[in-house]
């Protein structure tokens, strides 16, 4: 029994450390997210970026440097929404998708650049991605709601139905006999 109370607390004291490990790299990004921003200014301003491993052109902006500039303006707050909305513990962080689904859609049209245009169509590509998070969100929303400002049950209130229909048909069972009798 006291071995079986030692492995707890040892499995407790785990998962503590870990559960602290990742707050504390959590943590550590979003401090040095600004620093990850200005990664841009590494950048040469040339249209072609070469390294051994690959060669990139900027077609539209003509230079790497803006082209990371603006993905850099992007893929931060892009990562920033993705990392609150896995630790987000509130009923609504469903929402938070719609964000981070504009980020994406932006970060995909920066990397294009085959288009002039940026930051300009992907609300049209947000709508259908709003309309079926933001019921499920409303929904959620009003199941809490019912049951915690309200104190309204829905469940509780389906099994009194239930009993209160078995009652009825026993009832109408039992007049039904009566009159065959």
């Amino acid at each position: 029994m006291a071995v079986n109370k030692k492995l707890k607390e040892k499995n407790s004291t785990k998962k503590k450390s870990k559960s602290l490990f990742i707050g504390s790299l959590v943590a550590l990004f979003i401090a040095i997210s600004p620093y990850f921003f200005y990664i841009y200014n590494y950048f040469p301003d040339e249209p072609v970026f070469e390294t051994w491993l690959f060669t990139y052109e900027s077609k539209f902006n003509l230079s790497i440097y803006v082209t990371m500039w603006l993905l850099m303006g992007k893929l931060i707050p892009f990562l920033l929404l993705i990392l609150w909305f896995f630790t987000c513990k509130h009923w609504w962080y469903h929402i938070i998708l719609i964000p981070i689904s504009m980020y994406a859609f932006q970060i995909f049209s920066a990397l294009a650049q085959d288009s002039n245009i940026i930051d300009e169509a992907e609300i049209y590509w947000i709508i259908p991605i709003m309309l079926v998070i933001t019921p499920f969100v409303y929904f959620i929303r009003v199941k809490l709601f019912d049951k915690h400002v309200l104190g309204i049950d829905l469940e509780a209130m389906d099994a009194e139905l239930k009993q209160y229909k078995e009652k009825e048909r026993l009832q109408k069972e039992k007049e039904e006999e009566a009159k065959k009798l």
